[in-house]
């Protein structure tokens, strides 16, 4: 008997407070817009921050409050824009797929003996935090000769989401069909290597070095050294010697790779060149030189 007034006491207590509970619901509704619901739908649901918001439901809401334009999400693409777009009412331009590039081509390579081969010189061995900016505070500007190298322990590959970065030879590497360009990568990095390019740019700089040749050359033996010969043979214009650094203007290039044929680093990657084997050196205002 007492078993049964213990469970109709606690059946009692639980009918109330469902009442209160359901009441209360009732009370303090605050009816939301239904748009609300509709872009999140349309958001991927990955919350890499890659908009600039905390995650995709923070960002949703900053759109349906006119605190933030359509197209920031990088992740959804073109046509998580255009959805987005169609639910508001407005027309949203169309956005252009971008992934990350690492901007260092110093992977390491070394010959049967240890003796480095290729790649970015390291003047001491790390032993600390396997952590990007923890190396960059140690012995002034971190392990590595040259201080505009990516150190290569990962934090960038800890920060994507999606997979699409791996260390390859102490150097970051990005999966170009895995990346969906949210620049997670490019907020961690402590030499701000990474940078957002489209992915059928097949000619690419991969150096951040502001270091004059000489200094490039000591440090790694793939740097840019600022030698200005990519520039001269551009038809287009569109390389310009900048701080001792080459540097492309993808609104000027259209991809023709002459700038990959000249480069004595071989430092100019073009994905047209490479497939034809080693790239024929020519001269910026003679003939070719095999």
């Amino acid at each position: 008997m007492q078993i049964l007034i213990a469970v109709a006491i606690l059946g009692g207590l639980g009918l109330v407070f469902g009442l209160v509970l359901s009441a209360a619901s009732k009370v303090f509704y605050v009816e939301t817009d239904p748009r609300l619901d509709q872009l999140n739908e349309c958001l991927p649901g990955a919350n890499c921050g890659g908009c600039g918001f905390a995650g995709c439901g923070a960002y949703a809401e900053a759109v349906l409050n006119g605190e933030a334009p359509i197209g920031k999400c990088a992740s959804g693409g073109n046509e998580c824009a255009q959805n987005m777009a169609a639910i508001m009412g407005v027309k949203a331009e169309a956005v252009t797929r971008k992934v990350a590039l690492v901007r260092c081509s110093g992977a390491k390579t070394y010959d049967k003996d240890g003796n480095l081969t290729k790649g970015a010189k390291v003047k001491a061995n790390y032993e600390g935090f396997k952590d990007c900016l923890s190396a960059s505070k140690v012995g002034g500007s971190g392990p590595l000769s040259c201080k505009f190298g990516c150190l290569g322990y990962g934090t960038c590959t800890k920060a994507c989401k999606y997979g699409a970065i791996k260390v390859v030879d102490g150097v970051a590497r990005v999966d170009e069909d895995l990346c969906v360009g949210c620049m997670a990568c490019a907020a961690v990095c402590p030499r701000q290597l990474i940078i957002p390019v489209e992915p059928d740019r097949n000619v690419v700089i991969a150096c951040a070095s502001l270091a004059k040749g000489a200094a490039t050359t000591r440090a790694c033996t793939v740097g840019c050294i600022g030698c200005g010969l990519c520039k001269k043979i551009c038809p287009k214009e569109a390389i310009t010697v900048e701080n001792n650094l080459a540097r492309i203007d993808y609104t000027k290039c259209d991809n023709c790779g002459l700038c990959a044929t000249v480069c004595p680093k071989k430092l100019i990657k073009d994905s047209k060149v490479e497939t034809l084997g080693d790239p024929v050196v020519q001269s910026a205002n003679g003939p070719a030189i095999s």
